[in-house]
């Protein structure tokens, strides 16, 4: 496996991914009872900013970095904000921006439980040295569609599902649609979140369709592009399949979604990238956002 998340730590797929996830959690939260939070392809915990890859590419800087300091966010976005600040900023610069583990950890309640699930031999070790004495948190270094299978449902009975492969396999697509497939039929009542990024070739596109055709119900999509989709320059936009969202997250991804869209995409512009503003029905020039239902009740 070639993929480095480091090299794309908070740009702005990441801050998509990373402001629903709180999001969701949040309203995980609202309940007494405990979760678990599982998360299928889990990398690090934490991304030094000044580390070579991540300068390397650079990508945080036309995503976090444009957010950091902005006026009147709406309330999922000011929630991300606040926990990028406690995790990654020191003596008032952003030093380091947190994986999706440390997002979720910071989430949790005193008997909530987190599962991190990740292959990568090197990524697994830092995630344990990071997380080590937290008795919330357990690390598995196994292939996360198999830990996804074997791992549902938790002894808790709530929780919510991250999967975020990196799509490097050519079959990573199916393998994905099957192990969310017996998953949710193991465990029907588990939120599920899916990111997928969307690039030239249509292949997110077809990956909903088939995710249509399976018969799971309530599957509702949130995306963000800030190039065109059909660009063939890389990773033109980001999605997030949920499987049973929380009641009210649509609406909350909405207003977050509304207002992240043409911050980002002109952030990218600037640098060469994509387009500019977003119009107010969430259409723009050269990026667009959307959050619909894919399947209802």
């Amino acid at each position: 496996m070639n993929y480095r998340h480091a090299y794309h730590a908070g740009n702005f797929a990441d801050v998509l991914k990373h402001v629903a996830l709180v999001a969701a959690l949040g309203h995980l939260a609202r309940k007494d009872s405990p979760y678990c939070y599982l998360d299928t392809h889990a990398g690090r915990g934490l991304y030094p900013l000044d580390a070579p890859e991540t300068q390397r590419a650079g990508e945080y800087r036309d995503g976090v970095l444009r957010l950091l300091d902005a006026e009147t966010p709406p309330p999922a976005v000011a929630r991300w904000l606040d926990l990028v600040r406690e995790l990654g900023v020191e003596d008032g610069r952003l030093r380091a921006y947190p994986g999706s583990p440390r997002f979720a950890a910071a989430c949790l309640r005193p008997d909530d439980r987190a599962v991190l699930c990740e292959l990568e031999a090197r990524e697994a070790d830092a995630l344990r040295a990071e997380f080590r004495g937290d008795a919330r948190v357990g690390v598995h270094a196994r292939d996360g569609y198999e830990a996804l299978l074997a791992l549902v449902p938790p002894r808790e009975k709530r929780g919510l599902v991250l999967v975020d492969p990196p799509y490097e396999q050519t079959d990573e697509f199916d393998r994905l649609i099957v192990s969310v497939a017996g998953a949710v039929k193991r465990w029907p009542t588990g939120v599920y979140a899916i990111w997928y990024p969307i690039k030239h070739g249509g292949a997110s596109d077809r990956f909903l369709i088939r995710m249509r055709a399976t018969g799971i119900r309530r599957q509702l999509v949130a995306e963000l592009t800030v190039k065109p989709d059909d660009s063939p320059l890389g990773l033109n936009g980001a999605g997030l399949l949920f499987v049973n969202p929380p009641w009210q997250l649509d609406a909350e991804l909405r207003s977050a979604l509304a207002w992240l869209q043409p911050r980002l995409a002109a952030a990218t512009a600037r640098t060469g990238g994509a387009g500019a503003n977003a119009a107010a029905t969430g259409a723009a020039p050269r990026g667009r956002w959307r959050v619909e239902w894919l399947v209802p009740e």
